[in-house]
């Protein structure tokens, strides 16, 4: 019987934080000014890994543009 492995679609805030190494209120801000995407469930935000690593990509490709300036 092959064994079947289910990712999760969806992060918490919190969860996005620890990924990230941020703190939880720097991570609750930049999701409230939509700098990381997420959406509302219910009373909680839940963020897609795709828009995590969105973020990641837009923020090391402004860092590698001040770099090469």
């Amino acid at each position: 019987m092959a064994a079947v492995v289910v990712q999760r679609k969806w992060h918490t805030v919190a969860e996005v934080a620890e990924m990230l190494g941020f703190g939880l209120s720097k991570t609750k801000m930049l999701v409230l000014t939509g700098e990381i995407r997420s959406v509302k469930i219910g009373r909680n935000r839940r963020i897609l890994p795709a828009w995590v690593d969105e973020y990641v990509q837009r923020i090391t490709a402004d860092a590698e543009g001040r770099w090469s300036a």
